[in-house]
């Protein structure tokens, strides 16, 4: 008898694991989950071990979405962002509360990039570093803005010199 294959969404019933997921490569996969299970009240989902003990496969959840991670390995080519000397890849979170959510961050570890601000674009916003080099962004939306009033916003916020090239304003 030929077995099928699961679909996509068997998959994400059977496993929590959502169709798009963050994928982190850290220096210390184990102690990042247990940093973002403090930081970030992740849950995790899988953690399996290479015959080294370095992970080699981990997933959690966080706030209702799923995140995998894997060590570090220069053999797989799989490089940290401390061994990259940065990472220009942001995870964005949107939680309930962003001020908490960020001083919880940072009493688990996290350096804060940018402190909670109410932003142009309509969301009270901010970013943390973790002690693996991934930067996060947390949100929480703090007012609805059509299309029309977002763009004037924007054109306004920049005028005035706001949003710079980093990408992270």
């Amino acid at each position: 008898m030929t077995e099928t294959a699961p679909t996509v969404a068997e998959i994400v019933a059977a496993h929590g694991v959502h169709v798009l997921s963050p994928h982190l490569v850290c220096r210390d996969a184990k102690a990042a989950i247990a940093f973002y299970g403090r930081a970030f009240g992740a849950e995790t989902l899988m953690s399996l071990d290479a015959p080294d003990g370095t992970l080699l496969h981990g997933c959690v959840r966080i706030n209702g979405s799923s995140v995998m991670l894997v060590d570090e390995n220069p053999v797989w080519g799989a490089l940290s962002p401390k061994a990259l000397n940065g990472t220009p890849v942001t995870i964005h979170l949107m939680v309930d509360d962003v001020d908490g959510w960020i001083e919880r961050a940072h009493a688990a570890g996290a350096r804060i990039v940018m402190p909670a601000e109410d932003m142009f674009w309509g969301d009270r916003y901010g970013i943390v570093e973790d002690p693996f080099g991934h930067h996060w962004s947390i949100a929480t939306p703090v007012r609805r803005m059509s299309a029309e009033d977002l763009q004037a916003a924007a054109t306004k916020a920049m005028s005035e010199g706001m949003g710079g090239t980093d990408g992270q304003s």
